[in-house]
């Protein structure tokens, strides 16, 4: 294992180099020791040359040691996070993770560091997040940030001991749930709609949230978001602009916190994503999951 002191960061990137190109520039202020990219092979000859690009620029990274990966099909979202986390959690301790479509405010991969380095030994911790959001955030947090049983896949940090278990599929989570009695739409009635489609739409985070659930995991997220998507243009391969979330302003900066909050898992937050993701009516079915799989996707 790595030193435990030094936390990556793991990006995985296809075929929008303007969008890298963003998150490059924001990451390059942050005192990051470790850039660890996978690079995914493109889905078509349309692709090849944007996917070149996004290595080029990959490999003219200079302000932190880069190991990229670069692979030779393409393996799509699920696969390669599930491959290349599973090849990082065998070398690191701690590891934080982002997708080439995302933009942070200065100071997220500080703040997510540091609470990976501060519950380290808390073995109730399983992740760390940079995203929130109003519907789901709890009334009484306050500027604190706060503890809910359902991660999250718009960045992430999490530790190798977190990881493991991580081979079984969302549907053999979903049986062992129902065997221990625990409501399988506890943090909302979209996961086993979801959990039905991982293997055919090439999904992970699914299994990632049950994952969390089905160990009484907690993900630690900030009293507002640090982190955005913004894949919700022509180069989104699963995103669409009418898949988004408004209502969440992307901080100026990441909070300081002057102390972390006890690990305690914020309880309102489960009504609220019931709330916020419910089971869909007859009809509209097939369109609600669209929606959600293309969130889970990125």
């Amino acid at each position: 294992m790595s030193d435990p002191g030094e936390i990556p960061v793991v990006l995985f990137a296809y075929a929008r180099p303007d969008h890298l190109t963003r998150l490059l520039a924001v990451l390059r202020t942050e005192g990051v020791p470790r850039l660890i990219a996978f690079a995914d092979g493109a889905k078509g000859r349309a692709d090849e040359d944007p996917v070149n690009r996004v290595r080029e620029i990959l490999r003219a990274v200079t302000w932190a040691p880069v190991e990229l990966i670069e692979r030779p099909q393409n393996l799509g979202l699920g696969r390669s996070v599930l491959t290349g986390i599973n090849e990082v959690a065998a070398r690191h301790e701690a590891f934080i993770v982002f997708e080439d479509d995302l933009v942070c405010s200065p100071g997220t991969y500080a703040w997510m560091a540091g609470a990976l380095r501060y519950y380290r030994d808390e073995r109730r911790v399983f992740s760390v997040t940079g995203w929130t959001h109003p519907r789901v955030q709890p009334s009484r947090t306050g500027p604190s940030a706060y503890f809910d049983a359902r991660a999250e896949s718009w960045s992430w940090g999490a530790y190798a001991r977190s990881w493991q278990g991580m081979d079984q599929t969302a549907l053999e989570k979903v049986a062992a749930l129902r065997r221990s009695g625990i409501a399988v739409d506890t943090c909302g009635a979209d996961l086993p709609a979801m959990a039905e489609v991982e293997a055919r739409d090439n999904l992970w985070a699914v299994r990632w949230l049950y994952h969390h659930l089905m160990h009484g995991g907690l993900c630690l997220r900030p009293p507002m978001t640090i982190v955005q998507h913004a894949g919700y243009d022509k180069a989104a391969t699963n995103a669409k602009a009418e898949d988004a979330w408004p209502g969440a302003v992307l901080a100026e900066r990441a909070p300081a916190p002057a102390a972390w909050p006890l690990v305690r898992e914020a309880m309102e937050c489960r009504a609220l994503w019931q709330a916020a993701a419910p089971a869909p009516p007859g009809r509209i079915r097939r369109i609600f999951n669209r929606i959600l799989a293309a969130r889970f996707r990125g």
